[in-house]
């Protein structure tokens, strides 16, 4: 099994802190581009199964010596000459180690497993391209070495913190009731669901049945193979994305590394909001480019071509050494439109409060709830016989 052990990574700094923590990967394709994709919460590495296909021109493993290797003739691949791609399973998820304290799970930490990564396949610079919490990783990684960084793409990204709390409107509280009941692989593949993509593609015909369905049986699978996350992991990864968060200093780095950079977001997103991407875009400015597309959270998968071709321009944009100037779509912003969005911020600060406060009361009440429940089913009525009634 193609393993990562972080600690014995030639460039660790923290080899005792991540002794024994491996991270499984797969690389898929040939070439001299090299690609490294970062899941977000709870995914695995075949969660980027779209974008490998679309990038390296095949689905199969390299390590994979039991089956031929399947390239499309006339792949995106052959427009740069050749892409290897790897992806890998987080800390906490899937085949990959999973640390019980939460202080092993922050974003900075899982940019370090990612840069061992690199070191142990040899590579010494790649695009970089994150979704979701791999996103904040991506950008915590480009940070640390930007000096490897080829391009960076940040898809469903937000700025970590109250900017990961979703939306509060009906539809995220019902999907927030149903993901803290979901105990099977069927009650998390229903939420996952709703919880991944828009309701139109979701209910679109796909030969004689609604995507929906098709796509519920393959999460069931999916899930059922991979097993249900681990408390241990869950609760360390919402730990790495809650305290997740980019200094300024960081944000120079990135702005001064010398490589491009894409925002790519859905705009039907309920869980990464696109104000936060947006946002991030302008700060990123003007090495950032914001694109957008119809669709929610696995706009990967929702808007496959979309986005694969939004990766490749941005790998030969940066092939060709495009200049920022001409890769920016992000306007500059005025000193008083700048007054503006700090007013802004600062507002957004006190409703996310408001919105945490309430989540957090929510919460109390199902685990009360929960509890009830059990109390309720130790009870059992003491039976009375007819007998003794007389």
């Amino acid at each position: 099994m193609p393993y990562c052990e972080v600690g014995k990574a030639p460039s660790s700094d923290d080899a005792a802190l991540n002794n024994g923590i491996q991270i499984y990967y797969r690389t898929y394709g040939h070439g001299p581009t090299k690609v490294l994709l970062i899941i977000g919460l709870a995914g695995t590495h075949d969660s980027w199964g779209p974008q490998i296909k679309g990038l390296a021109g095949t689905d199969r493993p390299n390590d994979d010596e039991s089956m031929e290797v399947d390239r499309e003739p006339d792949g995106a691949h052959n427009e740069v000459g050749g892409i290897e791609v790897c992806s890998f399973d987080n800390r906490g998820m899937g085949r990959s180690s999973v640390p019980t304290k939460k202080s092993d799970y922050t974003t900075r930490i899982m940019a370090k497993d990612a840069i061992a990564l690199l070191d142990h396949l040899g590579w010494k610079k790649a695009h970089v391209f994150g979704h979701s919490m791999g996103a904040m990783i991506a950008c915590k990684m480009a940070a640390l070495v930007p000096d490897r960084i080829l391009s960076l793409a940040l898809l469903n990204v937000t700025g970590g913190g109250f900017e990961c709390v979703p939306k509060l409107d009906r539809k995220s509280l019902s999907i927030a009731i149903r993901f803290l009941k979901a105990k099977t692989p069927e009650q998390r593949a229903a939420v996952d669901l709703d919880t991944h993509y828009s309701e139109e593609f979701l209910e679109e015909i796909v030969g004689s049945n609604t995507r929906r369905s098709i796509l519920y049986q393959d999460y069931v699978k999916g899930i059922t193979a991979s097993g249900m996350q681990s408390n241990y992991g869950f609760e360390g990864q919402i730990n790495a994305c809650w305290r997740h968060k980019m200094t300024q200093a960081e944000i120079d780095l990135i702005r001064s590394g010398g490589f491009l950079v894409s925002v790519i977001h859905g705009r039907q997103d309920i869980i990464a909001q696109i104000n936060h991407a947006r946002r991030l875009a302008q700060k990123l400015q003007p090495v950032a480019r914001m694109v957008e597309f119809h669709g929610a959270h696995l706009v990967t998968h929702e808007r496959t071509e979309e986005v694969n071709q939004a990766l490749l321009d941005l790998i030969k944009a940066s092939e060709m050494k495009m200049s920022p100037h001409e890769w920016t779509n992000v306007p500059k912003k005025s000193s008083e439109a700048s007054s503006r969005t700090s007013v802004e911020r600062e507002g957004n600060r006190i409703l996310a409060k408001i919105h945490i406060y309430i989540l957090y009361i929510f919460s109390l009440f199902m685990m009360a709830l929960k509890y009830a429940r059990s109390a309720l089913q130790r009870l059992k009525p003491a039976r009375v016989e007819a007998s003794s009634l007389k």
